[in-house]
């Protein structure tokens, strides 16, 4: 697995966020950066453990998804939030921890 980025949870809203609407939730930041630092502000009705939307997150590419989050507590199952990207949250002691698996040849350039 490597770095990905970092997302920091925040209630203020930011110049530069994005809508992603059908994740009820803005981000900020990623790509613009050369520490992958991700701004997030959740929507109030966005379905994601408080853990996620409260407490900044580091995030790892992996090769395979399920492989990485096998006899994990998984907060937030597999799932495509955009082509050739699956996401998957666990916890570990406290923390939360994203992992994305991408696929290059279908994903937009910059994941």
């Amino acid at each position: 697995m490597k770095y990905h980025h970092l997302g920091i949870p925040t209630k203020e809203p930011l110049k530069d966020e994005i809508h992603l609407k059908h994740l009820k939730m803005y981000v900020s930041g990623y790509g613009k950066n050369p520490y992958g630092i991700e701004w997030v502000r959740y929507e109030e009705d966005a379905p994601y453990p408080e853990i996620v939307k409260t407490l900044p997150h580091v995030a790892f590419e992996v090769e395979d998804i399920y492989e990485a989050i096998k006899d994990k507590n998984v907060i937030i199952e597999p799932n495509s939030p955009s082509p050739g990207v699956i996401v998957a949250f666990i916890e570990d002691n406290g923390a939360p921890i994203e992992f994305l698996q991408v696929d290059r040849s279908i994903a937009e350039e910059g994941i």
